[in-house]
């Protein structure tokens, strides 16, 4: 059964279309002539045309049912060509034949009937896994991706174009990833390093050795007060004065003469010099040397130990991949040069004097501290190297790592989507199965039926159904009769010659609608006669007299109540009809209709343009005159063209076929001279808009035009004192 159709792009529906929604068993469309009726049937006749490409149809449970078309060129196919297709029915079978076969029909229903809940159940628990997988994709993109697509986003490459990518991505790291979990801090960390431009080797810090310094600082000689030798006479009075490192430093002053450097007298005798000589002995004087050169081997080691230190920091201070931790760095080179400045000075206060013991900073421990942050970065660096040297095979393990992360972060919600949908899956497999058996079972059923159905019909019922229904509607100067061929009618006249090229358009219609009925109930070979199918009847009384208009009808209307009663194998019908009264006729049911109620609609063209309106299970179409009164209140939603005739058939209608007043009574119910000329322009106005020629140029009346005359046409209700039948054609309250 058909639940909707798309018509646009062809004929008169533009590239909007119309949407017609909610087809039920039985459908009316009305509409007026040229307005797109025809190409809605032309489209369903034949789907497939290159014209009907951008139009749609939606089957139930996605199931086409055979579709017979009747139409104007329905009748073109099947007539003028001296001979009709037969149709076959069951024909010269026993009544225990067609019982079998009944039977068998009935199976087949109910095999069909079980095969649609299968289907049903089926496309319901593959709706429910969409669903499934709809959300936990959603969920993936949302809560995994989203919240790592900064720091990991080119692990995430070839998965970020859709959550769907993400999504299956996902479940097979779920399955497939082995690799050793790491934490999220190693991965940032690794992932600094790999992703990106690809990185390049970092040169290792040297290691400077400093060993000797620390030595240098520790020896005794620091400690060591250095004076002259005891035993001489001068030695008692220098201790005694302590001015040892003072009379050291004037000896330097003292000349070959007897002249006292501080004094300045003639005291410096040659017992006098040998004294001092032999005070100040070889040990102090090897003293003073060692002094000396371990204090400038001491100040070259360390400020070469500074530059080297200076030159690290500067370098790695420019490396944007520096893994020194240079800010401790710089504050522990800060202290220690600090700490040989004040060395430096000891070191020159100990040379002035050295009877003074001095105590060294030790530069080891701030050393130590440097030369650690040195070694720390020198291990990051391998790491880099040992990464860089083995990029590919890095960012790999490193890619790997992190989706092993992530699902063991989301383990639990991965395994029960995984779970959840195993069971869906499971059950979907369980179905599609049951499904199978059901659709070979219905296969071979109605293979059985179409073998038998071969055996026992026959085109003769048909024959003898159209020639019944002819005669009995006072067709009697023509029948239909068996052609020479095998399978095939003809028609023919009482003296036997054929009729076909000599009837008249309303014995045409009427006899091919009679062929299309049989049709629907049959079938065009023997095997199809119990084919389920849908019928599309357009305009079945064109060129009919009124009296067949209503034999058509009542036709018409059995088929509708075998349908709505599953007793036909016709399971749907939609109508397509321009004729009020024909419409009125066939889809009236009475007050104790039963079952499915038939659904309504209105296909209309403004301008060039087709658009239908839905009216659901309440029929629009009550009487002509109601039909008058409808456009009426619809005119703005149309075109405008047939207002004015409309407005002139209402008021021939209600005023001078049913009331008897003349166009001069209606003006003169008008109290003033300017509400009679308006009602005189009115009566003008839409008699020149229906009964003159009109010019090949057409302009259409602007809406204030015909918005003025509305409300002249309502107050002639007015003055009448017949506003209570205007307002209720109007549905004013």
């Amino acid at each position: 059964m058909i639940e909707s159709l798309s018509i646009k792009n062809v004929a008169t529906y533009d590239g909007t279309g119309v949407q017609i929604d909610n087809l039920k068993k039985t459908n009316f469309i009305y509409g007026a002539n040229g307005c797109g009726k025809t190409t809605i049937s032309n489209y369903l006749f034949d789907p497939a045309d290159e014209k009907n490409k951008d139009c749609t149809i939606k089957w139930k449970e996605s199931v086409p049912l055979k579709t017979l078309v009747y139409n104007k060129e329905y009748r073109e196919r099947n007539f003028g060509k001296g001979k009709l297709n037969g149709v076959f029915t069951l024909g010269q079978a026993t009544k225990e034949e067609k019982e079998e076969i009944e039977k068998k029909v009935v199976k087949l229903k109910e095999l069909k009937e079980e095969g649609t809940k299968k289907r049903e159940t089926l496309n319901a628990q593959i709706s429910k896994k969409e669903q499934l997988e709809e959300a936990f994709k959603d969920f993936c993109w949302t809560k995994i991706y989203k919240k790592y697509q900064i720091l990991f986003k080119e692990a995430f490459s070839g998965s970020m174009k859709s959550g769907e990518l993400f999504k299956s991505r996902i479940i097979k790291e779920f399955s497939d990833n082995r690799e050793i979990l790491k934490t999220f801090d190693e991965l940032k960390a690794d992932a600094e390093t790999i992703f990106g431009e690809p990185p390049q080797p970092i040169d290792s810090i040297s290691n400077i050795a400093f060993a000797r310094a620390i030595e240098i600082e520790n020896n005794p000689i620091w400690k060591k007060i250095i004076v002259g030798k005891a035993d001489v006479d001068i030695a008692k009075l220098i201790r005694e004065l302590n001015i040892n490192d003072w009379v050291n430093q004037g000896r330097d002053y003292i000349k070959d003469d007897e002249t006292c450097p501080f004094c300045q007298q003639k005291t410096i005798s040659e017992n006098f010099k040998n004294q001092l000589e032999t005070y100040f002995d070889e040990t102090y004087l090897n003293d003073i040397n060692l002094l000396k050169g371990l204090k400038v081997e001491y100040n070259s080691l360390i400020e070469n130990i500074i530059n080297l230190l200076n030159t690290i920091e500067i370098k790695q201070k420019g490396l944007k991949n520096s893994k020194m931790e240079i800010d401790k760095y710089s504050a522990f080179l800060k202290t220690l040069i600090s700490q040989t400045i004040t060395n430096t000075e000891y070191l020159n206060n100990k040379l002035k004097e050295p009877s003074r013991a001095i105590n060294l900073i030790s530069l080891k421990d701030q050393l130590t501290l440097i030369f650690e942050l040195i070694e720390k970065a020198n291990l990051e660096i391998k790491k880099h190297n040992d990464i860089v040297s083995d990029y590919n095979n890095q960012r790999t393990s490193l890619i790997n790592s992190i989706w092993k992360y992530l699902i063991e972060e989301f383990r639990s919600d991965i395994e029960k989507f995984n779970n959840d949908k195993a069971g869906l899956d499971k059950g979907i497999v369980s179905l599609e199965e049951q499904l199978k058996n059901k659709i070979k079972e219905y296969t071979d059923l109605d293979s059985e039926i179409k073998k038998l159905s071969k055996n026992v019909t026959s085109i003769q019922p048909t024959i003898d159904e159209i020639n019944r229904l002819l005669k009995s509607y006072g067709f009697l100067n023509f029948e239909i009769v068996p052609a020479i061929e095998n399978g095939y009618y003809k028609i023919q006249r009482q003296d036997g010659t054929v009729a076909e090229h000599t009837l008249s358009e309303g014995e045409i219609t009427f006899i091919t609608f009679l062929y299309f009925l049989q049709q629907a109930k049959g079938g065009t070979t023997s095997e199809n006669v119990n084919e389920e199918r849908i019928l599309i009847i357009d305009d079945p009384i064109s060129s009919l007299d009124s009296n067949v208009l209503f034999i058509v009808s009542t036709l018409i209307k059995e088929i509708i109540k075998d349908i709505k009663a599953e007793k036909s194998d016709i399971k749907q019908i939609i109508l397509l009809t321009h004729n009020v009264y024909f419409h009125k006729e066939v889809s009236y049911e009475g007050n104790n209709r039963k079952g499915e109620k038939s659904q309504f609609w209105i296909l209309r063209k403004n301008g060039n343009k087709s658009t239908i309106n839905f009216y659901g299970e309440n029929n629009p179409i009550q009487s002509s005159y109601e039909l008058l009164w409808r456009e009426i209140k619809e005119w703005e939603k149309n075109s405008g063209i047939t207002i004015q005739n409309t407005l002139r058939r209402i008021l021939e209608n209600y005023f001078s076929i049913l009331g008897t007043k003349r166009d001069d009574v209606l003006i003169n119910k008008f109290a003033s001279q300017e509400e009679r000329e308006i009602c005189r322009s009115l009566l003008s106005w839409v008699n020149e808009g229906s009964h003159t020629l009109p010019d090949d140029l057409f302009v259409e009346a602007p809406d204030g035009t015909v918005n003025k005359y509305m409300e002249v046409f309502k107050n002639i209700f007015v003055y009448t004192e017949n506003i209570g039948h205007y307002n209720m054609m109007m549905g004013v309250q």
